[in-house]
């Protein structure tokens, strides 16, 4: 809820009645996938954890808010080479984690079945963590998965079948996301959805139903992105949602699972946008934040929230678990 302003912007409180999780800390993410930096915080090593794709920049589906852009700043999987060769490179260079992407088959799923087989020698080998981002998911590729080994799997879950159509340009349903998740949590994977807020066009349209849906799952973290319309997309003449609708969609998520550990993930808009949701996700009980605005970590403490930061992804936070991650002491 709103209880005043700071500096110009709203503040808000999360339920006094509530216990939420970790409520106490917050931890900060600075993975390597972007350069980043703050007056609070200058990461010591850029490349620590970094994207991978296994298509390269090629996407079958050209989705409306993305158009492959995303794609264009990972590493790739070239002509030649294997997925293991490529984490020996990133391995040598500094990196400790991979998330391992690419764009997506016209039935939405990530073609990453040729490439898990090197995932063990990965993870063994060169001690690196590995998630994945699967997109749909086949009974077999859940299986492949957890053969595999990978720490966890991120998928976006869409809740509304018209921004399935109209911005994915998939012919499914949210029922096969669903269905998805229930795959991941029958092969004993740790699930890791993320909710884009504001997909459709920079309007709420199924962000509750995809809420209620992966609740309904034991999913290991929760991360919450909103739409940065991209140059180059359909979607780069549009505003992004309103920060007063996504800053209620984070207090309605954290109330509906006051024990599940939901971050602030990489995607949001800049500015004095940012500067606002963050503020919320840190009064509204979120978890994490990843590359948190300027002065958005000392506002933490004067909460009573004390801070951790991290130099690796803001999915890898399952169970509390500090050592499967790097961690930067405060001051």
């Amino acid at each position: 809820m709103t209880t005043g302003t700071q500096d110009g912007l709203s503040t808000h409180t999360a339920d006094p009645a509530a216990t939420y999780f970790g409520y106490d800390v917050i931890d900060f993410y600075a993975p390597g996938l972007k350069r980043w930096q703050t007056s609070e915080w200058t990461p010591t090593n850029p490349k620590r954890f970094l994207p991978v794709s296994v298509t390269g920049s090629a996407c079958a589906l050209s989705c409306d808010h993305c158009q492959s852009n995303v794609l264009h700043g990972m590493a790739s999987v070239g002509t030649g080479e294997d997925l293991f060769t490529v984490a020996s490179r990133l391995h040598a260079q500094g990196s400790k984690g991979l998330l391992v992407s690419g764009g997506s088959t016209r039935t939405g799923g990530v073609p990453l079945l040729p490439h898990l087989a090197h995932v063990p020698r990965i993870r063994d080998e060169l001690g690196m963590s590995v998630v994945v981002h699967s997109g749909v998911v086949s009974p077999k590729l859940a299986m492949a998965l957890a053969d595999a080994g990978v720490d966890g799997v991120m998928l976006d879950i869409i809740g509304a079948e018209e921004t399935i159509r109209d911005v994915y340009h998939l012919d499914l349903t949210p029922a096969d996301f669903d269905t998805s998740l229930g795959l991941l949590a029958d092969n004993g994977l740790r699930i890791i959805p993320h909710i884009v807020l504001g997909l459709h066009y920079g309007k709420f349209l199924g962000e509750h139903n995809a809420l209620e849906m992966l609740l309904r799952h034991p999913v290991s973290t929760l991360i919450l992105v909103v739409l940065v319309p991209l140059v180059g997309t359909p979607m780069a003449h549009l505003p992004p949602p309103p920060n007063d609708e996504v800053i209620s969609f984070f207090g309605t998520a954290r109330q509906a699972a006051p024990q599940l550990p939901i971050n602030l993930g990489c995607a949001r808009p800049m500015g004095e946008a940012k500067l606002e949701l963050d503020h919320a996700a840190v009064d509204l009980g979120l978890n994490g934040i990843a590359y948190p605005a300027d002065g958005v970590i000392e506002y933490a403490a004067t909460k009573g929230r004390t801070p951790r930061l991290y130099e690796y992804c803001c999915s890898l936070t399952w169970a509390g678990d500090e050592n499967a991650y790097d961690r930067v002491e405060v001051g």
